[in-house]
């Protein structure tokens, strides 16, 4: 190692083949000249701060020198600077301190938010890339000042809803809006806000991407798995129009049609309240499927 020191200290400012100035890379760790190309030194190990080895938990915290990593579900997305106001002396330095952890309103509304969102999102059992897109939006709602008038809360289920969808959760707006304590037509509205303010395309929701959930509510089989699957998939792919009906009802009028042919004893009503739906849906859903797949029951 040191053989390997005295060899970087003699490495000088200029170039030994062409005299010219010499750059370091960062990314590589290589030390090239940047008239001719030269590399005087290859994957440069910094020996700066060597020795400094840590054997308990104190001892790695206190010589860590990055700090938490960056994010946007944090209301300052993790760079806040604290100031020690027990060491400070002198009166003005302590006024500037004390400022210092005064928060205005924009930051208490990001802080607002981000609550929510994190309270909504542990409920839901959402995935962290979920809630960083829904903060996403929420940030630029709020740096277009759309949010005059809107509640933040609503805003903030609102832009759940439309991450879910975009990465195409078994999630549905009923159950955000059973999480939120706001009031559902709101909450549509800001949605509806994001859409067309921010010219983003609603993603649809997948009925086959809900199927999975409900038979595990239901404790059916892989059988009514299966066949439940194939007679959305054929009313899918036979009839565009169906993307403007509730996927839920889709859902349980092929569930119950598949329990019906399997002869299995599973009423409306325990369908409907698993799916969560109504009882006239789901009887809707089911005559239109065996109307237009034609099934014999």
């Amino acid at each position: 190692m040191d053989a390997k020191v005295n060899n970087l200290k003699t490495i000088s400012n200029l170039c030994p083949e062409c005299g010219g100035s010499i750059i370091s890379l960062i990314e590589t760790g290589d030390i090239i000249c940047n008239e001719c190309g030269l590399v005087i030194d290859e994957k440069r190990v910094d020996f700066t701060h060597n020795g400094r080895r840590a054997y308990t938990n104190d001892e790695r915290n206190s010589r860590e020198r990055t700090g938490a990593p960056i994010s946007v579900l944090l209301p300052d997305i993790g760079l806040t600077t604290t100031i020690d106001k027990s060491k400070i002396n002198n009166p003005d330095l302590k006024r500037a301190a004390k400022w210092n952890t005064r928060m205005n309103w924009e930051k208490r509304n990001i802080l607002i938010a981000t609550t929510e969102l994190k309270r909504i999102g542990s409920k839901l059992n959402l995935p962290n890339h979920v809630k960083e897109e829904a903060m996403r939006i929420y940030r630029e709602i709020h740096k277009r000042n759309l949010l005059r008038g809107r509640s933040i809360n609503s805003m903030v289920a609102a832009c759940l809803y439309y991450a879910i969808r975009k990465f195409t959760l078994s999630r549905t707006m009923q159950e955000v809006l059973e999480e939120s304590s706001e009031n559902p037509k709101d909450v549509r509205r800001c949605y509806r806000v994001i859409l067309h303010e921010l010219n983003l395309k609603a993603p649809n929701t997948n009925p086959i991407s809900l199927i999975p959930r409900f038979i595990v509510d239901l404790g059916l089989n892989n059988e009514i798995l299966n066949l439940t699957t194939k007679i959305v998939k054929a009313y899918i792919s036979k009839f565009v129009s169906s993307s403007g009906k509730d996927p839920k009802g889709i859902v349980a009028g092929a569930l119950y049609i598949a329990c019906k042919i399997k002869g299995l004893d599973l009423t409306q009503q325990k369908i409907a309240e698993t799916v969560g739906i109504t009882e006239v849906t789901l009887r809707s859903r089911a005559k239109e499927l065996k109307s237009k797949l034609k099934i014999q029951i």
